[in-house]
Parts: C-alpha cells; structure tokens; sequence
C-alpha cells in the first residue's frame, strides 16, 4: 500500500457545508471556498465535495460552487451528487474538477461506470456506495446498498457490488457506513475490510470518525487506503497535521 491520503469531506446544501448525523439533522459548518483554501493549507491530500440533496431534489450538481472552488483549490478533487450522464461529468472537468463521483446514478446504470471509465480514464471515477447494517431475519443482505442519500434501499449486497463497480472501471470506492455517519463513534470496520479485502481498487472509508484512534483502525483494521472524515475537521476537533503525524508515528505511511 502507497501513502494513506487524509480526506476532509465537504457536504454542499444551498452553497454551504453542513454535517449531520445518518445523513440527517444537518447544521451549517462553512463556506465551501473558504474550508478548500484552509484545508489545502492545512496539508489535505485531497478533499471532496457532496451536493448531498442534489439526487434527492432531482436536479444537477449546482456548477456556481465548483467553479468558485475550482478558483481557489490546489490539491485533488472529487465533486459527487446529482451527476447522472457523460455530459455532466465533462462540464465538471473542463471546469478543473479533478475526479467525478456517482452514486445512486451507478446503481440506477450501471453502464454508466463502464462508459465514464472508458471515455476519461478509470483514475477519474469514483464509485461512492452508501451502506447499511441490516439486522438478522429482515430479509435484507446485512451489508445493504442505499441510495439517494441513504432514504432508498435497493437489495444491493454490498460486496456484490463493489465486485460489479470494480469490474466495471471504477478506479476507487468512496464507502460510506449510514449507521456510523456524524456518530464519531468510529468508522463500520467489518463493512470497511470486507469490502476493501475483496476488490483490488482504493477504498476510501468514510462515516464515524470522532478520534485518532479511528483513522489508524480504519487502516490498519479496515485495509482502507484513505480516511475521509468531516466533522473533526470542519469544527476543528482535530486538524490534518495531528492526523498526519500521529499516523506517522504508528507507522502508517503519510504524505507530510
């Protein structure tokens, strides 16, 4: 394994970041361009960004934001929410996005993975799978996908999937445990090492992070290749360079 890359996630609704917990109870964190400007000074390998209600509302990723990140920003990034066809992902690249995340738009066409990967390079094509622990006996997988923000199951066995995105030229998986999500009780460990275990692309954990311990467990107990986290970030529970430096000093490969 390379270098773990630290993540700060960017949750978009109405042109602000907010976070909340299981996709709901969501409060305003920041202005979008002001956290790219301090996180890329604060050493993020990368950041993404989620218009989260874009797929829920049924329309487009709001192009005013990017752009203005876009300005600013200068290390990776992966813009996500309401992106559904080749021609929306080539507006977001000629605007300076880095990579293209899709989600309930891969599970509704699947072709679309295949078709993106081809025509701008599976390096630029993120998968983001939402998952879900479902309980003994309820006739679901117990590592269920969900989509449009988590409200919607699909019946979708997580591994099942992560197999089929693999195989269909996505080059990494964002995943995402609903359960654990704005908890910072820790990320879903059984889901994250199940899944980065089974396919050869990055996993990318995401959802729980509340301590150091987390990010170090997501690595080395989650085989994840990156740590995404929010709200330690945006409410300055912990900065990137603590992630950095207390991962480097318990071995863990870093970018410093």
């Amino acid at each position: 394994m390379g270098a773990v890359r630290i993540i700060p996630c960017l949750d978009v609704k109405d042109g602000r970041v907010v976070k909340g917990i299981n996709f709901v109870n969501l409060r305003d964190a920041r202005d979008p361009v002001e956290a790219a400007e301090a996180y890329c000074r604060e050493g993020a390998d990368e950041l993404v960004f989620l218009d989260i209600f874009a797929t829920v509302e049924n329309r487009k990723t709001r192009f005013e934001w990017v752009k203005k990140v876009c300005d600013v920003i200068t290390v990776p990034f992966a813009v996500g929410g309401g992106i559904a066809s080749l021609e929306d992902m080539q507006t977001l690249f000629d605007l300076g996005v880095s990579k293209v995340s899709i989600n309930t738009a891969a599970v509704r066409n699947p072709e679309l993975i295949k078709t993106s990967s081809n025509n701008f390079g599976k390096d630029r094509i993120v998968v983001a799978i939402d998952g879900r622990k479902n309980p003994p006996g309820s006739g679901r997988p117990r590592l269920e996908v969900v989509v449009k923000s988590g409200s919607e199951s699909t019946g979708l066995d997580i591994i099942d999937w992560a197999k089929r995105v693999e195989k269909l030229g996505a080059g990494e998986i964002l995943l995402t445990s609903k359960d654990a999500d704005g908890t910072k009780e820790g990320y879903d460990l059984e889901m994250t090492k199940a899944v980065a275990e089974t396919v050869k692309i990055p996993v990318t954990a995401s959802g729980g992070a509340g301590k150091l311990d987390h990010l170090y467990e997501a690595v080395t107990i989650g085989k994840a290749s990156a740590v995404l986290a929010a709200s330690i970030f945006h409410f300055g529970e912990i900065s990137i360079s603590q992630v950095k430096k207390y991962l480097a000093e318990k071995g863990i490969s870093v970018r410093m």
